[in-house]
């Protein structure tokens, strides 16, 4: 027994000295990190950019269009002609050059306002991009409170562990004791050291438990936490949330909702952009041509050896859409369908979001009453111990009684976690559907 408390002692020793150098890390931290480095969060910006990069450009829409041509031929021919006087006329490698160029500007005046619909959807879409961002990173957050909190918990567990060993250590110390002078029972010491055993093994178990959950952890800011880090001893929790403020402003506060609702907006845009189809298209429409040829030879006296245009034009176009198979028709009836899909995904969100508030305050409040009475539990549990212990020493109490009381600690240490847990859970899910974890 002395060589394995030994051992247990040097290992004490040993983890000890890696917890002090471990880097403690605050939840302000790994937020901010998450924010930077979260994978989701990065695709989510850059589709957000990509929308952005679309908005700074849609005024372009109202713009002409300028394109320019530019080709030259080379030809060598054998040219062989009669003429209506019958005479022949003959050359071989008749050799000839083209040279052709063109600038043509077209403008759309009038497209049915198909050209304003465009606009005003980009910018909705940036808007949206927006929104979506700042979804992500709220859930981004959540996701970060509960793993960091997990952690904390697991600590907690890990440190009621630590507490539970000495109590057992000192348990066996008294029952050797006791075998020693002739007052006790080997079978009495041996379940002590078994009890005590099964605690270090738990205590082996919870560490691979921390490891992994911190592994987790890191996972969510792209691997950006130290190789060895700590988290906080304690769960912080606000236990003065109102449900009536959370959820008059849940509506305009929670950006999956507002996203859903700019979807809306979206869709109708796209409504007007296909019912804009149906009206004619005017355009203005100029162009600047040059066009050079020459002749190596000439064949008769009617053929140029040298020949140039150049001119500026311009002209006025309508087209009208008088039938196309009923496709512009379609078109616009699948906006329509698209523009009721919309709107029932908000009106389906929206429930989801307020069945989800009312839930999450019930977890909320049931947590929090929870909270207090293991709070107050754990103190009876302790007191308990620490009675039993001392009834024990000076044989009173048996060690079954002891045990009892450690085990009612025990579980008393395992509901308290847990309930802090809980209750920190259930505030944290009301803050995200609120969006207040970005505020």
């Amino acid at each position: 027994m002395r060589l394995s408390g030994s051992v247990f002692l040097l290992w004490l020793i040993f983890f000890g000295r890696n917890a002090v150098a471990q880097e403690q890390i605050t939840l302000e931290q790994v937020v901010a990190l998450a924010l930077e480095k979260n994978y989701d969060v990065l695709l989510v910006k850059n589709s957000a950019q990509a929308s952005s990069t679309d908005n700074s450009y849609a005024n372009a829409a109202f713009l002409p269009s300028l394109n320019a041509t530019g080709s030259k031929l080379w030809n060598k021919n054998n040219q062989k002609q009669i003429l209506a006087n019958d005479s022949l006329v003959e050359r071989n490698g008749v050799r000839t050059e083209n040279l052709q160029g063109s600038v043509q500007l077209i403008w759309t005046l009038f497209d049915g306002t198909k050209m304003f619909a465009l606009r005003e959807r980009i910018a909705e879409q940036e808007v949206r991009g927006s929104l979506n961002v700042k979804d992500q990173m709220v859930n981004t957050i959540a996701a970060v409170i509960v793993n960091y909190y997990n952690v904390v918990r697991q600590k907690q567990q890990w440190m009621a562990l630590q507490e539970q060993i000495s109590v057992n250590e000192e348990r066996v110390k008294l029952a050797t004791r006791k075998l020693e002078v002739g007052v006790g029972g080997k079978p009495e010491l041996l379940q002590a050291k078994v009890d005590l055993n099964a605690q270090r093994t738990s205590m082996l178990q919870q560490e691979t438990i921390i490891a992994q959950l911190k592994d987790l952890l890191n996972g969510l800011v792209g691997q950006q936490l130290p190789t060895n880090f700590d988290v906080a001893d304690s769960i912080a929790i606000n236990l003065n949330l109102q449900q009536s403020a959370i959820q008059s402003a849940v509506s305009v506060s929670n950006y999956s909702l507002l996203s859903a609702k700019e979807g809306i907006s979206i869709a109708r845009l796209s409504l007007r952009e296909r019912t804009a189809e149906k009206f004619p298209v005017i355009n203005f429409v100029s162009a600047y041509n040059f066009s050079r040829r020459e002749n190596s030879l000439a064949i008769n006296q009617f053929t140029p050896l040298f020949d140039q245009n150049r001119g500026f034009n311009y002209s006025f176009s309508a087209t009208l859409p008088i039938f196309n198979g009923f496709n512009n028709r379609r078109l616009v009836q699948q906006a329509r369908l698209n523009v009721a899909r919309t709107e029932l995904l908000y009106e389906q969100l929206k429930v989801n979001v307020d069945i989800g508030l009312r839930n999450a305050f019930v977890n909320y409040d049931n947590a929090k009453k929870v909270l207090l009475i293991e709070e107050e539990n754990i103190l009876l549990a302790k007191e308990n111990v620490v009675i039993a212990l001392e009834s024990f020493k000076r044989g009173i109490a048996t060690f079954i009684e002891l045990r009892t009381a450690q085990q009612s600690l025990a579980d008393g240490y395992n509901r308290l976690i847990t309930a802090r847990y809980n209750a920190k859970i259930a505030e944290t899910e009301l803050l995200r559907l609120n969006g207040a974890l970005l505020k």
